[in-house]
């Protein structure tokens, strides 16, 4: 019965223990949420970057010769006025857009007109303007300006849009 007793008592006391303390497994630990920095109001100065004045580009076109794409020496002095604009509009890229009158098939015009825009394209890139601002496009006789004959060299031309 001693030993009895003692087994008992054994038993109470961890009960005891254990509904003091509790259970570890079945504890639960708290954690301490981490405290925010202070928030600290940083002004971050950008600098003010000046931006192209674009209204100002005034590209000028160039006109060719009656089934010819070479630039000549008026549109050469055209083309040089209009990369001084482009030089000093960096930011700004240009479509060169070729154009044919309506003499001759419709796809002779559109080669034509690549010529043309090619040509406009080179020129300017001898001049300095990087060949990423610049891209070409024929329209061949799709875009004419005028359907009188005497007059067909104003359809015979490159017009410089931006983009």
């Amino acid at each position: 019965m001693k030993e009895t007793a003692k087994i008992l008592t054994l038993l109470i006391s961890a009960v005891f223990v254990l509904a003091l303390f509790g259970c570890a497994k079945k504890q639960v630990v708290k954690q301490e949420e981490p405290i925010p920095p202070p928030e600290v109001e940083e002004k971050v100065e950008v600098p003010e970057v000046e931006t192209p004045s674009v209204a100002e580009l005034n590209l000028a076109n160039i006109y060719f010769d009656f089934d010819r794409s070479e630039i000549r020496p008026a549109d050469a002095a055209i083309l040089e006025g209009n990369a001084v604009q482009l030089k000093e509009n960096a930011a700004v890229k240009i479509m060169i857009e070729g154009h044919c009158d309506p003499i001759g098939t419709t796809e002779y015009n559109m080669a034509l007109g690549w010529r043309r825009a090619n040509a406009a394209q080179d020129y300017l890139v001898k001049l300095g303007i990087s060949k990423d601002r610049l891209s070409t496009i024929s329209y061949g006789e799709e875009k004419l300006l005028t359907t009188v004959e005497n007059e067909y060299w104003k359809d015979r031309r490159c017009e410089f849009k931006k983009q």
